[in-house]
């Protein structure tokens, strides 16, 4: 089929351009180093601003913001959440704290953090953590004691 022809083509020139793209990522020491030159947050930044800019030129068209716009104003306030529901939440978690087992959470949370001080593999130490209830909370405030938070650095 001739399209066929034409799908390869454009899937070589992707294979390409990704290929060229990596390899700049690799002459700047890789991504930790291209991340703390600034470098995917500029691209990201650029890329954000070019898919803006074409949306407002009727270069790229997303239906209902540049073409087929309705007259109706939209609905306010659709989505209107029940505190009780948080309340709910809240009581929940207070009761799977008070009737897991703290000394297996406890020992599985340290676990994590050897883990995650080592080269090793930390999902298996997560799964152990998540099947003795330890909570998103708790598992990611291991995470974050030991590899810290992005910190986005400001490029002048």
């Amino acid at each position: 089929m001739g399209g066929s022809y034409y799908i390869e083509a454009l899937t070589d020139q992707i294979e390409q351009d990704a290929a060229a793209y990596i390899e700049k990522i690799d002459g700047m020491g890789g991504a930790v180093d291209a991340i703390e030159k600034g470098f995917m947050q500029k691209e990201i930044q650029q890329s954000a601003y070019t898919y803006q800019r074409q949306i407002e030129t009727g270069e790229r068209v997303v239906i209902g913001v540049n073409k087929f716009i309705t007259e109706a104003e939209a609905p306010k306030d659709l989505l209107k959440v029940n505190p009780a529901v948080a309340d709910s939440q809240v009581d929940k978690l207070k009761k799977l704290q008070e009737n897991r087992d703290q000394r297996q959470v406890a020992e599985a949370l340290r676990n994590l953090r050897s883990v995650a001080q080592s080269s090793d593999n930390i999902m298996p130490a997560i799964i152990e953590a998540v099947k003795v209830y330890a909570t998103l909370g708790e598992i990611c405030g291991i995470l974050r004691e030991v590899f810290g938070e992005y910190q986005q650095q400001v490029m002048l």
